[in-house]
């Protein structure tokens, strides 16, 4: 499939992303989790010559301190690719192709569609999380759920979860204006409920 790499570029940009745990408020996302294990559904609106593309899959995520493993599926469930990241390497591996191994994601997402794209902090985003353009550590809450990132995605945090002790997002709308160096790219990201 030949959106596949950069929908899978779009999901898994920021998952080296190192965070420190940071509790918050009871009305704002709770405490970061280093470990967490989530599904849901994934759309990207992208440009390709000229014209609009639109893309949706499935995918499971499960972090852990050190690890990101992801995979992607169709939406009849079936695997497209899984993703593997490490501080020592990234590694993508689709049906039927030989993996692809780089040092980190953003060159692995370079390799992959030829461009880098810098989602950064996705980790953070599906707990609720995100750095403001100002550098600031920011926890979106339902009264307060809409932030401009530090790499300059306008982020929606349109849905909580609901029967959570603490807020977890549902659905994330993320947009990306087109620079010099990058396209623009929206994304929504739906967070199965937990439990």
């Amino acid at each position: 499939m030949r959106y596949l790499p950069i929908l899978l570029a779009a999901a898994l940009s920021g998952c080296a992303t190192s965070t420190t745990p940071v509790s918050t408020p009871a009305a704002a996302a709770g405490p970061y989790r280093d470990t967490i294990a989530l599904a849901g559904r994934f759309s990207a609106t992208y440009p390709k010559d000229g014209q609009p593309q639109n893309i949706v899959v499935k995918y499971t995520w499960r972090q852990q301190p050190g690890r990101i493993d992801v995979a992607i599926a169709s939406p009849l469930d079936q695997t497209l690719a899984t993703i593997s990241v490490t501080p020592q390497a990234a590694t993508l591996t689709e049906a039927g192709k030989p993996p692809r191994v780089a040092k980190d994601i953003d060159t692995l997402t370079a390799q992959t569609l030829g461009w880098s794209l810098p989602v950064g902090g996705l980790r953070d985003w599906l707990q609720g999380y995100a750095t403001d353009a100002n550098g600031k550590r920011f926890a979106a809450s339902p009264a307060n759920n809409s932030v401009v990132t530090n790499d300059g995605w306008r982020l929606r945090f349109v849905a909580w979860q609901e029967g959570t002790a603490t807020p977890l997002p549902r659905r994330i709308d993320a947009e990306r204006s087109a620079t010099p160096t990058s396209d623009e790219l929206a994304l929504r990201i739906l967070i199965d409920p937990a439990g």
